[in-house]
C-alpha cells in the first residue's frame, strides 16, 4: 500500500467533523433526524427579530443557511449520514468531503455566545420593528428595565419604546 492510501484508510477511521448541505430550510429538521439516529452535530443558530406584518417575534435562525456540521468518520458521513431525508450531500474540497477543525467549531460558539451576551448599550442606534414609526432608527439615550428612549435625528423627536420593539440596525441588515 501506498502512503496516500495509508492516510485514507486512517482518515476514514477517525472522528472528523464534516459539513452537509441540506435542502433549503431543513438545518433544524435534518439536525433533528441526525440526533434521533445518534450522530453527533452541531447546528449554530443565533436569534433574530422576525418581522411580520401585526408582530416581532425573535427566533433562533441558522447561522449558515442549509449547512450543518457532524462528527463522524468519514465512511458514515459519505454512506449513512447523506441518506438522511433532507442532507442534500456532503460538501467537498479538492476531492474529499471537506474537514472542519475543531478549533474552527469551538470559534463558532464562542462566537454565538459572545453575540447573545451583547446587551444593547447607551449610543447605540436601533431601528423599531413595529408600530407608527417603524423602520426608523433612534440612538438610545436611557435604557429602562423593559423601555428605551431613543433620539430620532430624522424628525428630531425623542420617543419611549418597549425593548422588544426594537434591534440594533447592524443585526438586522
Amino acid at each position: 500500500m501506498t502512503e496516500e492510501e495509508l492516510s485514507r484508510i486512517r482518515a476514514a477511521r477517525t472522528l472528523n467533523w464534516y459539513v452537509l448541505y441540506t435542502a433549503p430550510r431543513a438545518e433544524k429538521k435534518v439536525e433533528e433526524r441526525l440526533r434521533e439516529r445518534g450522530v453527533e452535530c452541531y447546528l449554530p443558530l443565533h436569534r433574530s427579530p422576525q418581522i411580520w406584518s401585526d408582530r416581532v417575534k425573535i427566533v433562533d435562525k441558522p447561522l449558515f443557511i442549509s449547512y450543518v456540521f457532524v462528527r463522524s468518520t468519514e465512511t458514515e458521513a459519505l454512506n449513512f449520514v447523506r441518506q438522511i431525508y433532507g442532507v442534500a450531500r456532503v460538501v467537498f474540497y479538492n476531492g474529499r468531503p471537506a474537514i472542519v477543525q475543531p478549533s474552527e467549531i469551538e470559534a463558532i460558539r464562542a462566537f454565538l455566545e459572545q453575540a447573545a451576551n451583547h446587551p444593547l448599550s447607551m449610543g447605540e442606534e436601533v431601528e423599531i420593528l413595529s408600530g407608527a414609526l417603524k423602520k426608523v432608527s433612534g440612538v438610545i439615550q436611557k435604557m429602562g428595565r423593559n423601555r428605551l428612549r431613543l433620539y430620532i435625528e430624522q424628525i428630531g423627536i425623542t420617543v419611549t419604546v418597549d425593548l422588544s420593539e426594537v434591534a440594533p440596525v447592524k443585526r438586522i441588515k
